[in-house]
């Protein structure tokens, strides 16, 4: 199977993580693959052996036009059987873009934009064979707001690395050494700052924790712009945690801070199906996260879930985990694993994915 993956870019992000470890996986299984990334390379971005062409996309009409014209050659050359997009941009040029082979779309959020994102999928939906969606959450909202028909809509939610993410006594020890973190609870929470991830939310919460258990820190492990940062923490000095938050920036030692951390939080106002939530499941934490899009669906009852913008209910099961028995947040983190192993590897998401383009291919053909 040929296999060409379009993406918007190859920031550090979840939607570009899952894409690569399946693409990779496909090239392991004897697939060829390539990537078509949308915008010009970025300082930071996901390494890989695969071959990828940047279209030079800017917000420029000109630098569009360029771009798909030479997305198009690109196309012809390789010759795909199959086109696989991830989230709005890219899904909206490959199909665009498409000639004969079928386009696969990826919807990765339930909330991709405001109405006139939603008609463009409704109005491009005829270009793609179909949609899939990471999550029910976001295959139901996609499917109510019309964006996607509910015939063409297909749920397959995202895989987890096990091998990757998997706990180490001695890196927990290594890393909590290195950071400094003694004998306090470490809650951390990872992801762009980003309206979606309400950080104020979070950190609302956790002035309510650190005011009753002062041997806490969070740790928040993602990149932001500018603007955005500044806003968090400013709200963080407001509520005198500057010495209880660290900021760690944009990280690549995700699996070290989860093995050093107690907890993991998610304070989110929407998502689709996080990806970081699953592989702190993975690294047996114990999480406590909103119930958003899929969080449930990942989750289950392998974690701790609390209504969205409600942050005196995160702060009250945050101090209620840090309460419970070493032993008994042990149990709870074993449960996390076992159930990502059974539910959400990447192998076996793979295994799935590869079923349904040799479905679609044959159906195609």
């Amino acid at each position: 199977m040929r296999i060409v993956y379009v993406l918007t870019s190859l920031g550090m992000g979840g939607a570009e993580r899952i894409a690569l470890a399946l693409a990779s996986r496909m090239a392991q299984r004897g697939h060829t693959v390539a990537f078509l990334v949308l915008r010009p390379p970025v300082a930071e971005q996901w390494p890989t052996d695969l071959r990828v062409v940047h279209l030079g996309m800017r917000r420029s009409p000109v630098s569009v036009l360029i771009g798909m014209a030479r997305g198009r050659r690109f196309l012809r050359k390789f010759r795909p059987d199959l086109i696989h997009s991830h989230s709005f941009h890219a899904n909206i040029v490959a199909r665009l873009l498409k000639g004969l082979p079928p386009v696969v779309s990826t919807v990765h959020n339930v909330y991709e934009g405001r109405w006139l994102r939603m008609l463009a999928y409704r109005l491009t939906d005829s270009l793609a064979y179909r949609t899939i969606a990471v999550s029910q959450a976001a295959a139901d909202r996609f499917v109510r707001l019309k964006a996607v028909p509910q015939h063409k809509c297909v749920v397959l939610t995202n895989g987890i690395d096990t091998a990757e993410f998997a706990p180490s006594a001695e890196r927990r020890e290594r890393t909590r050494a290195d950071m400094g973190a003694n004998a306090q609870f470490i809650w951390l929470t990872a992801g762009r700052i980003v309206p979606a991830k309400d950080f104020p939310n979070l950190l609302w919460a956790f002035a309510r924790v650190r005011a009753a258990r002062l041997e806490t820190q969070l740790w928040v492990a993602g990149e932001a712009s500018d603007s955005e940062f500044s806003m968090v923490q400013r709200l963080a000095e407001e509520l005198s945690l500057e010495a209880s938050v660290r900021w760690l920036g944009l990280r690549r030692d995700l699996p070290a801070l989860l093995d050093a951390a107690d907890g993991f939080v998610l304070g989110s106002a929407w998502e689709g199906m996080p990806l970081v939530v699953g592989e702190a499941m993975a690294m047996e934490k114990p999480v406590v996260a909103t119930d958003v899009g899929g969080v449930h669906e990942l989750v289950g009852d392998a974690g701790l879930i609390v209504p969205s913008r409600d942050s005196d209910a995160l702060a009250h099961v945050m101090l209620n985990l840090m309460q419970w028995p070493p032993q008994d947040r042990q149990t709870l983190g074993l449960a996390a694993r076992g159930r990502i192993q059974s539910n959400f590897s990447i192998d076996a998401k793979a295994d799935e994915w590869e079923t349904l383009y040799t479905t679609i291919l044959e159906r195609d053909g």
